[in-house]
């Protein structure tokens, strides 16, 4: 009888990180993330959060691995069960600093919105320039850290819903459906109507080279 293949259970994001950072002397650790880096439209949104250790947050787990409704139910809980903060880096900034040193700049603006301020941060991916505070980059730490899972959540849901206010101002892109991301729907639209107020002008390619868009 052959094996049966099953998929392991995804895993809630542990807070060992946070921990073993508390038990170094911070007791306000903040997790930071963004969203819409890779987007063809739309803001960067970057968010930072301080867990309350002595508040659960169940199946608290990177934004990518949730469907829409767990990351709404989730966003609910975080919003009134932590401290948390947004700063947005609209599509001017993107293509002015370019979509990286956007996103970095975002996150320091979140970490530092932040009150009552955190005293260290561990950060998805990046080391933050400019960041006046210890911080550290975790590498995946969005599946890995509970702080920077939450952080990922508030940021994607608050940046879902800034793409679905651009659709009720311009419904010939379906932002609402693909969020700015380039989806066949997206790019065909594009291809119909040209770009729009909301369009990136620059992004990165998946060679990682930064790429202007042709404005139509």
């Amino acid at each position: 009888m052959p094996a049966v293949r099953t998929r392991a259970p995804r895993r809630a994001a542990s807070r060992a990180v946070e921990n073993s950072v508390r038990r170094r002397g911070y007791a306000r650790v903040a997790g930071a993330d963004e969203a819409g880096r890779g987007s063809l439209a739309g803001p960067v949104v970057a968010a930072a959060v301080i867990l309350d250790p002595d508040r659960r947050l169940p199946g608290l787990r990177d934004s990518k691995l949730l469907t829409p409704a767990q990351r709404e139910r989730l966003y609910a809980l975080i919003v009134t069960r932590t401290t948390w903060a947004v700063a947005v880096a609209p599509v001017a900034d993107v293509d002015r600093l370019n979509v990286h040193r956007a996103s970095l700049d975002a996150i320091r603006r979140a970490v530092e919105a932040l009150s009552p301020p955190g005293n260290y941060a561990i950060v998805d991916g990046f080391r933050v320039p400019g960041l006046d505070l210890p911080h550290e980059a975790i590498l995946r730490g969005d599946r890995r850290c509970a702080a920077i899972a939450a952080a990922s959540i508030v940021a994607k849901v608050t940046r879902d819903r800034e793409m679905v206010r651009l659709h009720t101002l311009d419904g010939r892109y379906g932002f609402d459906q693909h969020k700015g991301y380039g989806t066949r729907l997206h790019l065909d639209a594009i291809a119909r109507h040209g770009y729009s107020d909301a369009h990136r002008r620059t992004f990165t390619t998946a060679a990682g080279r930064a790429t202007s868009a042709a404005v139509c």
